[in-house]
């Protein structure tokens, strides 16, 4: 598709949560106007959880009011899924699709092109299109957030695998004695370095020794239980001396799998997005300088490690990014 016709384009970014649908329109640049958010019962069924997607497009499209015809649609979703067919399959996220054909119900309904891919797939593709990847051919994103999402990026196009169930990168283990992962494994990294793993850590940290973490205790009012990975962020910046070291660890945690990552793709750039790569955006120089103790590969540290460009938004983003793919042939 050429530039001009891509200029001409309107592009839905729509990002399908556990709790909400989001979605705006973005233009040929990554800029996004008039967003819009509703709620979203993900227990419901399915023609529910349908109709909280149709709900935020139909508010979209009544203010464009045009020809339906020139618009696309990218939706970004928890997997798993299939890009190729554009089914949900069976998300634990979002139950109440279970072989749910999504892009062949909003073309039905719209009369629009649509594409689907996994929500860090998708930011992967925001990234290296306008954000911090932009200018690189092959880019690794994660975000670590509530859990630890990746996609991977080579020469503009998402790196499916096989099947479409490639670069689940936050199921790599670093510890095969590690704590279980909700995928079943043992030491993912998504059961160390998560924020639900930080936070879990500093509970268990606190509840055998509450004289451990006193300042962290305090931002949870006194209830260990209550404990939430900002506030270890908080409290490290409090000189908490736990809440340090737990960042510490995490800090090696990271280093030691983004090592495994650098060995097994040398990619250009890796992108650090989501709530808990915020809260160590001060601690990447660490986590860079610590990969050469973890990486065979002797110019690990040449590579750039840098703050995702898309915030709460990069779920939009991610959706329209699909719709600037190329067509497969």
């Amino acid at each position: 598709m050429t530039d001009s016709a891509h200029q001409n384009r309107c592009v839905i970014g729509v990002d399908v949560g556990g709790t909400k649908v989001a979605a705006g329109f973005v233009n040929e640049l990554g800029e996004m106007s008039r967003p819009v958010r509703v709620p979203m019962n993900p227990r419901g069924t399915a023609a529910e959880g349908f109709a909280a997607v149709a709900s935020v497009l139909d508010k979209l499209l009544n203010e464009k009011r045009a020809d339906n015809s020139s618009i696309s649609i990218g939706v970004c979703a928890p997997g798993p899924l299939d890009p190729r067919t554009g089914v949900v399959l069976n998300p634990p996220n979002v139950p109440c699709w279970r072989d749910f054909p999504l892009v062949a119900e909003l073309e039905r309904r719209y009369g629009v092109v649509a594409r689907l891919d996994n929500d860090a797939n998708a930011a992967a593709l925001a990234e290296s299109l306008w954000g911090a990847g932009r200018g690189y051919s092959n880019v690794f994103y994660t975000c670590i957030g509530t859990g630890i999402g990746t996609g991977v990026v080579f020469d503009g196009r998402i790196f499916h695998g096989r099947t479409g169930s490639a670069a689940e990168g936050g199921h790599v283990s670093i510890d095969y004695r590690g704590p279980v992962c909700n995928c079943g494994k043992r030491g993912c990294i998504e059961a160390l370095a998560s924020g639900t793993a930080i936070a879990r850590r500093a509970r268990e940290a606190v509840a055998a020794d509450e004289k451990a973490g006193s300042r962290l205790l305090a931002l949870a009012d006194g209830d260990a239980s209550s404990i939430r990975s900002e506030m270890i962020g908080s409290a490290a910046q409090m000189n908490d001396a736990l809440a340090q070291q737990i960042l510490e660890d995490t800090v090696e945690f990271l280093a030691i799998w983004l090592g495994n990552i650098v060995d097994l793709l040398e990619p250009d750039v890796m992108i650090l997005g989501g709530g808990v790569s915020e809260m160590l955006r001060p601690r990447f120089p660490q986590i860079q300088d610590r990969l050469k103790t973890w990486c065979v590969n002797a110019q690990c540290c040449k590579i750039p490690l840098v703050p995702a460009h898309y915030g709460e938004n990069s779920g939009i983003a991610g959706g329209a990014a699909l719709c600037f793919l190329p067509d497969e042939t």
